[in-house]
């Protein structure tokens, strides 16, 4: 656990979601995201490859779509691991990455289209959740 989330002894713990061993299993055999998220559409993970991958052929409006409903599936998962509303999400437990990766894709895509306050809103959540998870997705 990296030493920002240990300083905080008062705040609540770290939200760790359980591991998606299956998906990361077909995913390591090749399979695409778009023929396993109808039979696993809980998965942030699946929802954020789409989206940037969409992100990544230029067709912005899908990657918003994509990354939208990433962050509610993980919304729904984080809570039904604990997490209140607040609280670190860290990027360093593997099975979180799916979540932050769809946050990070919403914020992009949602600055591209023009949003108002979202790109901000989203901004402040990832690095609420861990500020080393931006530089990370961005391979910094």
């Amino acid at each position: 656990m990296s030493d920002e989330f240990r300083r905080n002894l008062m705040g609540p713990e770290p939200t760790l979601l359980p591991a998606e061993s299956e998906i990361y299993q077909h995913l390591a055999l090749g399979q695409e995201a778009v023929d396993l998220v109808a039979k696993n559409p809980t998965s942030s993970l699946l929802w954020a490859i789409l989206a940037e991958e969409a992100w990544a052929e230029g067709r912005t409006i899908d990657s918003y779509a994509y990354a939208r409903v990433g962050y509610h599936r993980g919304l729904d998962s984080l809570r039904r691991n604990g997490w209140r509303g607040v609280g670190p999400i860290p990027w360093e437990h593997e099975p979180n990455r799916g979540f932050l990766r769809a946050l990070y894709s919403l914020g992009r895509a949602s600055s591209a289209i023009g949003e108002a306050d979202e790109p901000e809103r989203i901004e402040k959540f990832l690095n609420d959740s861990d500020p080393a998870a931006k530089a990370a997705i961005e391979g910094k």
